[in-house]
Order: structure tokens, then sequence, then C-alpha cells
């Protein structure tokens, strides 16, 4: 069996759905290839449930920190409950409601493996069809006339530990997706992920133990990882710096018995790995076009796939979006990553203007020096663009300027004992941000003020003009402009 589209995207989580999409209003034909849950890695398994874990218990800790609020406050969260809200939101594994979406939004949806076997050419495996690695062709065979899309995504790195794969250890599929929560959790890692879960588990009833080689949180602010580690001292986590595991054994008693590197021993009922994440394209048919199987894709910013050379595969039809692409490793991004991409295929289509200059419509430059997160730890992190570090090994002439928010109004009312930081990067030589970073209870919403004066470039002196409401959070912003204007001429 075969037939021909426009578009061929393989992965149907919400960033080949968005680059689908956007190829469908551009006027393509578009096939989308998917073999487990449409909607992907972040609607069942990695940003809605775990931050669903999250949110009860940051609810109850926000009123315990509020006098007036706190004496109504009694018990500890109701785990069942908890876990039933996580349903909700994952649709209890049940992709229905997103095939829905796809027919309605005129993608057509081809269930199975795809993988490329030539030149805009996917052929599609499934267990009925009889397709294998060694009889490919008995798959159904999909032709794409402009492009194929790599969506696929990541998948946990398991580090090479003497006998942790044979532990049967979590990843966040199983950590995310669980219907027991483990009296005793191990986790090893000090990313988002691990800071994330040690949170979610150690709210749920678990006694949690973090082995981090690195420290916590090690990519973002230095202050952001010490904030986050007392905030898990408080919640009863064992926090284990510097540490790792040199062997891990799961005994006939169900116990796993990890080894540290320092010759402990740590005794728990289940083991999480956190440790990175792996590009999915080891079974992708990648070396049928002359690229390596498992490596991440390198793309140009219309997100078309690069050779060896450094060039667009010759024909310009391969396309890489989301975390395969090793950009920005965030749903967010990569959905903007579609956007641009599919914009770009649907010009390039139509012999329409490609406007692939820096932030033009068909260019991903904010993946370069504008990615925002938030880190949903309780307190949160929330952060765009370089941090100082960051920004000094790239050789920036730079400007750091920090400020306590529990000295804002606004924060002081939000919470009693408020803690938390801010800090601002400046390019001195333009007069304008590079990096933000707040680190304390519900900041969340204030990073996309900072995404869009960084983007925007907007000058420090205009940036003066943008007045903040009295008494919030958001006040901060007057005090980092003051701040830096008492020793700068240009706020002076």
């Amino acid at each position: 069996m075969s037939a021909e589209y426009d578009v061929i995207v393989i992965g149907a989580g919400p960033v080949g759905e968005n680059v689908a999409d956007r190829a469908v209003q551009g006027g393509l034909t578009v096939a989308l290839v998917e073999s487990e849950l449409v909607g992907g890695e972040c609607s069942y398994w990695a940003c809605m449930p775990s931050k669903a874990l999250l949110r009860s218990g940051e609810a109850v800790r926000a009123a315990e920190r509020l006098d007036g609020a706190k004496q109504a406050v009694s018990g500890s969260v109701d785990v069942a409950a908890v876990l039933r809200r996580r349903d909700s939101f994952t649709s209890r594994w049940d992709d229905s409601g997103q095939v829905e979406w796809v027919a309605g939004a005129g993608i057509e949806l081809v269930r199975g493996h795809g993988v490329i076997s030539g030149e805009r050419e996917v052929t599609v495996r499934t267990a009925e069809s009889g397709a294998t690695a060694d009889a490919p062709e008995a798959g159904t065979v999909l032709r794409a006339r402009h492009a194929v899309v790599v969506a696929t995504g990541s998948a946990a790195l398991l580090p090479d530990i003497d006998g942790l794969a044979e532990a049967s250890p979590w990843t966040n599929r199983e950590a995310t997706s669980t219907e027991v929560i483990p009296p005793r959790l191990a986790i090893v890692g000090g990313g988002v992920i691990a800071s994330e879960l040690a949170t979610a588990f150690a709210s749920l009833g678990s006694q949690v133990t973090v082995l981090a080689r690195s420290g916590l949180l090690s990519g973002q602010e230095p202050f952001a990882g010490e904030l986050v580690g007392d905030a898990l001292r408080e919640l009863g986590v064992d926090l284990r710096l510097d540490t790792s595991p040199a062997s891990v054994e799961r005994g006939d008693d169900g116990v796993v018995r990890i080894t540290t590197d320092g010759g402990d021993t740590v005794e728990a009922d289940e083991i999480l790995v956190a440790t990175g994440r792996v590009p999915r394209t080891s079974d992708l048919g990648l070396d049928s076009v002359g690229l390596e199987p498992g490596a991440w894709l390198d793309t140009d910013d219309t997100l078309l796939v690069l050779g060896a050379d450094g060039s667009p595969l010759p024909g310009e039809w391969l396309y890489a979006v989301g975390d395969a692409n090793h950009r920005a490793l965030l749903t967010h991004q990569g959905k903007y990553q579609a956007r641009a991409a599919g914009d770009a295929i649907a010009a390039r289509a139509n012999g329409t203007r490609l406007r692939d200059e820096p932030w033009g419509r068909h260019a991903a430059t904010a993946d370069h020096a504008a990615v925002p997160q938030v880190t949903f730890t309780d307190p949160p992190i929330a952060s765009v663009g370089l941090t100082a570090a960051a920004a000094e090994k790239q050789g920036l002439s730079t400007r750091v300027v920090d400020f306590e928010l529990g000295d804002i109004a606004g924060a002081s009312l939000h919470a009693d004992g408020y803690r938390g930081t801010a800090r601002m990067v400046v390019d001195e030589d333009r007069g304008v941000l590079v990096g933000v970073t707040f680190a304390g209870p519900d900041v969340h919403e204030l990073v996309h003020s900072a995404t869009v004066a960084i983007v925007g470039e907007v000058p420090l002196e205009r940036l003066w003009h943008a007045v903040p409401s009295y008494p919030t959070i958001s006040e901060i912003w007057l005090r980092l402009l003051e701040s830096y204007g008492r020793s700068n001429d240009r706020l002076a």
C-alpha cells in the first residue's frame, strides 16, 4: 500500500500536531504518523501529569504560609484525590479527544511506527502489516511531495550504572503514571525532572532520597538550586549532593539497594532515574539518508536538518522539530519551532517569500538566547535567556543586579516570611536585558514579561517607563531597575 501527501510528520505529540496544523493552514495535505498516544509525552507522562501531582501540595503549603489561612488547614493532601485529578488531565491515557482534534484540523492520522525509507519517503510499520527490520517493505509506504518532519521527541537516559537496568528503574513515565505512592523513593539526578518529582513525591508521603552528582539545577543561577535544596530539606527529603550510585540491586524482597560512590547504602522501594534525555531517533531509518541513527538532529533556524557538512540535505526536504533537534527540550519551545517549520514548509511549497532572517516568521531565533522555562518546584524557578555565567562565557560585557523578593510589599502581602531572589543580567554595550531569573513562591507569571523584554530588546531607558502595579510581586521590575540605575548613567 502507498499514499502521497504534501507533508509527512513522524510523531503526534504537541510539537508534531502543531507543525501539521500549520502546514494544513498553509494549504498543504499532511499525514501524521504515531505509534503511541496522540498527544505525546507532555500530555500523558511529562508536563501535564507532573504538574497535576505537584499542584495540590503546593496549594496546601501556600495556605500554611499565610496567617489566617493556615488555621484552616489540617491534615495532609488526599493522595487518592490527587491521583484522580492527575488522571483527569491525562484523559486516563485515552487519546480519543486528541484524535478527534486531528481529524477536525484536516490532518490524516496514520497509526504505526514511521521509518524514513528514502528521500521524501516514510514506511509505516504495524504488527498487523508483518513489517520487521528485515522486511520493511511489508509496511505502508507514504510519500511526501515537499517535506518529512521528525517530531519524535526524547526518552529518559539510562546511565551505565552496575545493576541499574536489572533493577527495573522508573523513568518519568512510571513516576507520573503510578497508581501507588512508594513509601521510599530514591531519585538519581539533580535537574528539573528530579527536583520536581522529589517535590511531588515528598508531598504525597514518600520518604525521598536524592542522589545528585552535580548538585541541584546546575544549569541555572546558583541561588536557584540553593533555594530549592532548602525547600526540599524542609519537606524531609534526604538530599545527597555530589553523590552518585556506584551500583544498584533489587533484592528478592523487592527492596532496591543503592551503593553510592562514597560507600554508603541507600534502601528504597523504587528508584527513579532522571539524569538526562536521549533522542528517539535510533529506529527512525536515519541511515537511509546518510545520518547517524540515535543522534540528535542538527537544524538551521527554519528547522531543516543539516548533514555532516553543515548544509541541509539535498532537496531541502527533511525537518526536525522539538526535542529531537536538541535546541531547547521544552514543549513550548518545540511548539514555537513547529509554527516556524510549518509556515516555512508552506512558503517553500507555495513559492511565497521565505522570511528566514533573524526574528522572521520562518526562523526559530528565540532558541538561541530567549528561551523561557519554569521549574515547578516549591518555590518555583522561572527564567529566560542567559545566566550570568553563560553571558560571561559568551564574552558579553554585563552587569548583574540581584534583589530579594521578600523586600517587596507585594511579596510580603502574598506570603508571610516570603523568601526569594530575582536577578537580571544586562548587556552593558547595548543597554538591554539578556537574562532574568526569578526564584520564589508564585513567580511563574513574571517570566513572560521578562521574555518580552529580552525578545523585544527593550532598552532599559524605555523599560523604566513600564510602571508595575502596586502592591504586586511585579514591583520587582522597579526595584531591579532602581538598583541598576544607582550606579549607571542610563537610569541615574
